[in-house]
Order: structure tokens, then C-alpha cells, then sequence
């Protein structure tokens, strides 16, 4: 029986990502709150296909915790998108895990999630 080709890209390799978000603006330009149960954008490289689950090491500032939080992948921004967007994937937390993170990232947005400017996201 002959194996069948697909035209998708590879899955990525790690199904951990590593994410340590030093800086408010940039976890501003990556949260996206307009999806259930939060997410978060994530420029990468890393070839994923939509419903992949990975596993987030989330590290928000001066936090020196990671939070630990299981995501799916529910869209994917590949390189040279129109409009100069950034290559990544959007992350939608699942399973109740980020249910923490998404708390502390509301607090450090505090004030800024109703803002207009330009982020990774919508």
C-alpha cells in the first residue's frame, strides 16, 4: 500500500514552547482576549497545523514563575502574510489551564485591553 502524500507542512517538532514576555507592550500585541478562555499569539517559525495542542512555559514579566498552560492551535499567520504580519500561531488556552495565566495577564493589562492600537492579532 503505498503512503499517502500531504501537502501540509510538518507538525512542529516541540510541542513545548518556551515563552517568556518581558515587556507589557508586547503581551499587549500578542493577548487575545476575544477568545474563549484567553490565548495568546506566538511568532514562530515552527510549522504547526490548526488544532495541534501544545504545551505552554508561560513567563509573564518579572514573574520569576512559569505558569504552565495547555493550548490548541487555532489559526496560523505563515511567512509573508499580507499586511507584513508577524509568522506565528494563535493559541487558544484549553482544559482550565490557563485560566491563571489569563488572570495575570488581565492584571498586567489592566486599563489597556479596550485600546486601539495595532496588535498580532485581530
Amino acid at each position: 500500500m503505498a503512503e499517502q502524500m500531504s501537502d501540509r507542512p510538518p507538525m512542529a517538532r516541540s510541542g513545548i514552547l518556551n515563552l517568556p514576555i518581558r515587556d507589557k507592550s508586547v503581551l499587549y500585541a500578542s493577548y487575545m482576549p476575544f477568545v474563549r478562555d484567553g490565548g495568546l499569539f506566538v511568532a514562530t517559525a515552527k510549522n504547526y497545523r490548526l488544532g495541534d495542542e501544545v504545551f505552554i512555559l508561560l513567563q509573564l514579566m518579572d514573574d520569576p514563575d512559569k505558569m504552565p498552560v495547555t493550548g490548541r492551535i487555532i489559526w496560523v499567520t505563515p511567512k509573508g502574510a499580507q499586511g507584513n504580519r508577524a509568522q506565528g500561531v494563535g493559541i487558544q488556552f484549553i482544559n482550565g489551564t490557563g485560566e491563571i495565566a489569563k488572570k495575570r495577564i488581565e492584571e498586567q493589562l489592566a486599563g489597556s485591553l479596550k485600546s486601539d492600537r495595532i496588535t498580532h492579532t485581530l
